[in-house]
């Protein structure tokens, strides 16, 4: 279990597989790549033998395609955090039944996916607009200050998995090492009273690790979101478990989670 494995050796392995990685080598996938090889010989094999004479899909040396590996995964391929923020904050939505929804740099493939099912959605990020598709409207723009939207003005808004990039210059945005602290504070600025934020980030040992993201603690977030309201917290662990209702000073020593974060705007009332 990842929790078990001391931080610093952890820490290390982490940063140089996403090094490797990042020059287009991934040592993990190479090692299961290899060890898979003589079983799919194996599955060639008996694939011919028992093909015969068959006409249809004969196995020649054109019709190889080599997929190595896929048994060792499980069903579907996913990124735990990924997973549970989007279905976390996509149920949180629906139940919520907003008339539109607006959201900050999250995952289109995901989660704006399913909020699409429901509800109609403005997407504001600083790459490039990726398709077309109803009820979608995306907005190409650096999303630090909000400048489009007036003090109080969104009922439902959202930032998955997004702030912790801002100002690192990964993805052609200015370098602003402020950035992540400014797009907070906006956000609280533009939530309506009464509203919502959904709000996740990864967490636990407060940590910059450029040009990839921050890892914030879940002080920091709270702090920076000091006048809203905590409504609810949840987290995808280290050993990737989802906890709902968590405390958020329970993950600060964490390596590398995800804190989910549900908040409200006091009414002016």
């Amino acid at each position: 279990m990842l929790s078990k494995i001391p931080r610093r050796k952890w820490a290390v392995a982490r940063q140089l597989l996403q090094t490797s990685r990042a020059f287009g080598i991934d040592p993990l996938r190479m090692a299961f790549a290899i060890a898979d090889i003589p079983r799919s010989i194996h599955a060639a094999v008996q694939y011919k033998t028992r093909s015969g004479n068959a006409p249809s899909f004969p196995l020649t040396a054109r019709a190889m395609y080599l997929c190595l590996g896929d048994q060792r995964k499980s069903a579907g391929l996913l990124d735990s955090h990924y997973f549970y923020q989007d279905l976390w904050a996509a149920r949180k939505i629906h139940a919520a039944q907003p008339a539109f929804h607006v959201d900050v740099g999250s995952r289109i493939d995901g989660f704006i996916a399913h909020l699409l099912c429901f509800t109609s959605v403005t997407v504001i990020d600083i790459r490039p607009k990726p398709l077309d598709v109803a009820g979608l409207t995306f907005v190409q723009d650096d999303a630090t200050d909000l400048v489009r939207f007036a003090d109080a003005s969104v009922d439902s808004i959202s930032s998955l998995h997004a702030i912790e990039h801002f100002g690192l210059g990964r993805y052609g945005d200015p370098v602003d090492p402020t950035a992540s602290m400014r797009a907070m504070k906006s956000l609280q600025r533009v939530l309506a009273y009464n509203g919502r934020l959904y709000f996740a980030v990864p967490i636990g040992r407060e940590r910059l690790e450029f040009n990839a993201h921050r890892v914030f603690a879940p002080a920091s977030i709270l702090s920076a979101f000091s006048r809203l309201d905590l409504v609810s917290f949840s987290a995808v662990d280290d050993d990737r478990h989802f906890l709902t209702d968590a405390d958020p000073d329970s993950l600060t020593a964490s390596e590398y989670a995800c804190g989910l974060f549900e908040f409200t705007k006091r009414s002016k009332v």
